[in-house]
């Protein structure tokens, strides 16, 4: 009975994570501009990036630390604070590029290098917007709180962790690679100026909400 409990709980946790990581969002908006722009090793590293940091927030979580750091009100509101101002930071980014045209001229050493530039500067992105939102945190504790039992065996809770960080992986990649195709990316060339202001004005208008909303 405690294995058939256990798989209970694991399809229920993931249920909801599947409905959460789909939902539009920051990181959404983030990994669809760098597909959109060219940046497809950017933006695979950004889902990798993403894909850490709520693997991360899920480990707290299930050892009860995140619970700990929500109780601390002033460090939770700087976070949530200096998240808001990063995504912000985003957005003016992507309305001052707007117009740009992704440079894909290098070839060679230079470019396997630029290449691997590119994929750290998206791990580190998206490892940021995510651990930025301290709603990152509360997502966990809640989740947890509900559909975790305490008592559940050890591998339902690895399980829990290692199909999170996989279904991060598939539903960002799948962004990346259909945002990726000719059709997407003639589109975007058509509309680029525009497309890149709204998904810069996604970014600033949650930037905006996270760093003035109170919890």
């Amino acid at each position: 009975m405690a294995g058939i409990s256990d798989l209970s709980v694991i399809l229920t946790v993931l249920a909801l994570y599947v409905a959460i990581v789909v939902s539009p969002g920051p990181n959404f908006a983030l990994v669809s501009r760098l597909a959109l722009s060219r940046e497809d090793k950017a933006a695979w590293g950004a889902t990798l990036g993403l894909a850490m940091a709520a693997t991360f927030y899920g480990m707290l979580a299930m050892v009860g630390l995140s619970a700990f750091l929500q109780q601390v009100g002033w460090l939770t509101r700087m976070v949530q604070m200096g998240g808001g101002l990063y995504l912000i930071w985003l957005g003016v980014q992507a309305w001052r590029n707007a117009g740009a045209v992704a440079n894909t001229a290098e070839t060679g050493e230079l470019s396997l290098i630029a290449d691997r530039r590119e994929t750290w500067r998206g791990v580190r992105l998206g490892a940021l917007v995510n651990l930025s939102n301290p709603k990152g945190i509360a997502f966990f504790v809640s989740l947890y709180a509900v559909a975790v039992p305490p008592d559940a065996a050890l591998w339902a809770k690895a399980t829990i962790l290692v199909s999170s960080f996989a279904i991060e992986i598939a539903w960002y990649g799948l962004v990346v690679v259909a945002l990726s195709t000719g059709r997407a990316r003639r589109v975007y060339d058509r509309c680029r100026a525009w497309i890149a202001r709204a998904i810069g004005g996604v970014l600033i208008v949650f930037g905006m909400r996270l760093a003035t909303e109170r919890n």
